[in-house]
């Protein structure tokens, strides 16, 4: 039988802001994004916040309804990042087998650490108080024999507490919660278990497999497992990455998009965050998807093949607003565009020249010249080389998206 924890550092950006912001330990407060730029949602709140209402993920309007005079503060990702590590650090002292879920939950495996320090719940409790001793904030840990009870045991009891779900308790505790506590059971799919009179765990795991794979699909019997405690899948070690399938940005905008003369300015911006992390991983790309979200919020995607594979931005761009003005007619203004590179190859590899076709001699060039950017951009900072049709609008383009986002959970499956 497996010992698994999960580990979630409560309220995380929030704890982290105050650490060097004493004075918001005392009134409402949130880490939230700027309303001017359309980006007011919540990432995280106090405990002060939390106990009047105030949700992760609502419009900034709507929390401060709930909390008059809530205080917020802009995210910090660096900051943020810098504490996950540090973490990260205590986590190994315990196991290797550390695999994370997003920037602020890790799950570990200490089957074989068990001889050394003792049961799973000692070793968390252990971790709760070196968390919070070390680094000022708190963390609430789930103990059980798989993932997703792990899981669940961390959700249960907050902030700062150990939760243990056994393979002879998990019946008594788990079954009676919400079939909403479920990972991956979103407002959609509880919506249907609800229609099938499947309101919790339980009553999701006594039901006939069968029934929930013709409802369900392969979704039904995966979520089947999982109540009944069946999930068997393994910590992952950080190292274990999955193969990178394809790198993508977009942004909401700060106003809307009127013409081709806008889009162009957001999706320069956006090809070369996604050339640069392309060029990070050694990859190039074949081909080039669009993401388009209009006023009314109705929104679409296209795409098309490149000639070559690439990682130039240029080339990413002009493949980019290619399809846009082929698939675009601006019947609504844009609210929202991404960029993603896809069928993703190696940097060295896959090079098709052509019989018919005169080989562009300076490819090459462009390459090194773009490698040289990103030199500059690593050493001097973003800011410090950009183009110039990025002065014709700061509101559009006064954004990195390469480092300036929002870190979401990575998937459990992988």
């Amino acid at each position: 039988m497996r010992t698994i924890l999960h580990v979630d550092l409560n309220n995380f950006y929030a704890s982290v802001e105050c650490l060097y912001l004493p004075e918001l330990r005392n009134v409402p407060a949130a880490v939230a994004g700027n309303p001017a730029n359309r980006h007011g949602i919540i990432l995280a709140k106090n405990m002060l916040a939390k106990k009047l209402g105030v949700r992760t993920g609502e419009a900034l309007w709507e929390a401060q309804g709930k909390a008059p005079g809530l205080v917020t503060v802009p995210p910090d990702f660096a900051k943020y990042l810098r504490f996950s590590r540090l973490a990260r650090r205590i986590y190994y002292d315990y196991t290797d087998q550390v695999e994370p879920f997003g920037i602020d939950e890790c799950w570990l495996d200490v089957t074989g650490s068990l001889h050394l320090f003792g049961s799973g719940e000692e070793i968390a409790n252990a971790i709760r108080v070196r968390i919070r001793e070390e680094l000022g904030v708190t963390v609430s840990v789930g103990v059980s024999f798989n993932k997703i009870f792990a899981k669940l045991g961390s959700d249960l009891k907050k902030p700062d507490a150990t939760t243990l779900i056994t393979s002879e308790n998990f019946r008594e505790t788990v079954w009676p919660l919400p079939v909403e506590d479920l990972l991956y059971v979103g407002r959609s799919t509880a919506r249907k278990l609800h229609n099938f009179g499947l309101a919790t765990i339980g009553s999701l795991a006594r039901v006939d497999v069968e029934f929930l794979t013709k409802t369900l699909g392969k979704w039904g019997e995966v979520l089947w497992l999982f109540a009944n405690g069946l999930d068997s899948s393994p910590v992952r070690r950080i190292e274990e990455r999955a193969a990178v399938k394809s790198i993508g940005n977009g942004t909401t905008c700060p106003r809307d998009l009127l013409d081709n003369e806008d889009a162009r300015l957001v999706f320069t911006v956006l090809s070369e965050s996604v050339a640069a992390r392309l060029r990070d991983y050694g990859l190039k790309c074949t081909g080039v998807q669009i993401y388009l979200r209009d006023n009314r919020l109705y929104s679409c995607t296209r795409q098309a093949r490149l000639r070559a594979p690439s990682y130039l931005s240029t080339v990413i761009l002009d493949k980019a607003m290619e399809i846009f003005t082929a698939s675009y007619a601006w019947q609504r203004p844009l609210r929202s565009i991404g960029v993603r590179a896809l069928d993703l190859v190696t940097e060295k590899d896959h090079l098709q020249l052509s019989l018919f076709e005169e080989f562009e001699q300076h490819e090459e060039q462009r390459e090194a010249l773009e490698h040289t950017i990103d030199a500059i951009r690593g050493r001097f900072g973003h800011g410090s080389l950009l183009r110039a049709s990025c002065l014709l609008d700061g509101r559009l383009t006064g954004f990195n998206p390469k480092e300036d986002h929002v870190i979401h959970p990575v998937s459990f499956f992988k």
